[in-house]
């Protein structure tokens, strides 16, 4: 089976582990966690822990700012 996460068109996804790290980026960008834009438990690109509720740092290549970063809600569906 192919992993669909190491491809090298897939940014790199990874999780906010610690709750500070969520409020910090909420506070930066002056949002609720809801108010997140949202992307399914069942992505192939999500890290294997993710959960419903996590916040997920998304980096992709940029070709104005060298790399873009978004954030994105995990939800059921």
């Amino acid at each position: 089976m192919v992993d669909v996460s190491q491809h090298e068109l897939v940014p790199d996804h990874s999780l906010l582990d610690e709750p500070e790290h969520v409020e910090e980026v909420l506070e930066e960008y002056n949002v609720k966690k809801t108010d997140l834009p949202k992307i399914t438990r069942t992505d192939p690109a999500l890290p294997d822990a993710a959960e419903p509720g996590d916040v997920v740092r998304i980096e992709r290549d940029s070709r104005t700012t060298d790399t873009a970063v978004v954030y994105r809600l995990v939800v059921d569906s």
